[in-house]
């Protein structure tokens, strides 16, 4: 499909191509939840999506599309982690050779998907290489093509078929919470709600110490931030992408912030009462209404996007103020 931006339409033809191959992941329910917040929240479970996150959706999408020329040169991508695990897989069940572009010192659990899905792993450092111009070199080098992990309408479109989903299931929806990294699930989930339920709010959460969405919002233009130190580390942007950010800024009715210490009890919580692990970055659209930095009142669908998360790392998240 010809880029001409991000329509249903393209996210419906996105749901067709997953169609038998993502899995349509479930909703799940708390009702000492619903009994805090007086409305009825559901959860998107995309940690039991193929690859743990929803990553999987665009990726697959993206590839399928490739021509056979370039399925035969294969692809290159650079990720913190989900996004190379998603390509990784993607590419394995297409037949197509993958690199990844990782940071040397990023999470085990998901650089060890990478390579066991069977794509070449290239580790780089962040602190004296660009991830993007490695993996730049690489696709230049060896005729590959370069696979973005947000700003390409087609990985937004496969995205936005979790949230195609949401309105099928919860047609009577009043808003959506997702978390906002480069803006790639945002713009694709809205496109959706937004195009099947008008009336419909859908509202970004990034964890405070990554905030490169909110403060392009209030400044009306993009605008970089320092390397953030956060716990999300897929949400580790330090700016919204071109093509995101330009629908983001039409079609998210708001974007909140919320702090590490919300984070963490937002996976507690979906740990001992969802009985379902959660990675930080998946979490904090949930730790927005435990917060209560959103109300939840009526039907809200909140996006759990991902659940790659080491046992160590998780058990120390999870134990951080117990006794």
């Amino acid at each position: 499909m010809a880029d001409d931006g991000l329509t249903l339409d393209r996210v419906r033809a996105a749901a067709a191509r997953l169609d038998g191959v993502a899995h349509r992941t479930p909703l799940l329910h708390s009702s000492a939840l619903d009994g805090k917040c007086a409305g009825r929240v559901m959860f998107k479970a995309e940690p039991l999506q193929r690859s743990g996150s929803f990553k999987f959706r665009g990726a697959y999408n993206r590839l399928s599309l490739l021509s056979p020329a370039a399925r035969e040169a294969g692809v290159v991508a650079y990720s913190s982690g989900n996004h190379g695990a998603a390509v990784a897989l993607a590419a394995r069940l297409l037949g197509i050779d993958a690199v990844v572009v990782a940071p040397a010192g990023g999470s085990a659990a998901k650089l060890g998907a990478i390579e066991a899905y069977g794509a070449e792993l290239r580790r780089y450092d962040p602190a004296t290489e660009s991830r993007e111009e490695v993996a730049a070199q690489i696709a230049g080098s060896r005729s590959m093509t370069l696979i973005r992990p947000f700003d390409d309408y087609d990985i937004m479109a496969g995205q936005g078929t979790a949230g195609l989903e949401l309105t099928e299931d919860l047609p009577d929806l009043k808003r959506v919470l997702l978390p906002v990294g480069g803006g790639g699930l945002a713009a694709g989930v809205a496109t959706a709600v937004k195009g099947v339920l008008p009336n419909a709010s859908v509202i970004g959460v990034e964890p405070a110490k990554a905030s490169d969405t909110s403060q392009s919002l209030l400044a009306g233009r993009r605008v970089s931030i320092p390397e953030p130190d956060t716990i999300a580390d897929g949400l580790r942007a330090r700016q919204p992408g071109e093509l995101t950010f330009e629908v983001n800024s039409r079609l998210l009715d708001d974007i909140v912030t919320v702090s590490e210490e919300a984070i963490v009890e937002a996976m507690r919580f979906c740990f001992t009462r969802l009985k379902i692990v959660v990675e930080p970055s998946g979490a904090v659209a949930l730790a927005a209404i435990l917060s209560e930095v959103v109300s939840a009142s009526g039907h809200t669908g909140v996006i759990l996007s991902g659940g790659n998360v080491a046992p160590a790392d998780l058990c120390a998240l999870l134990g951080r103020g117990q006794q």
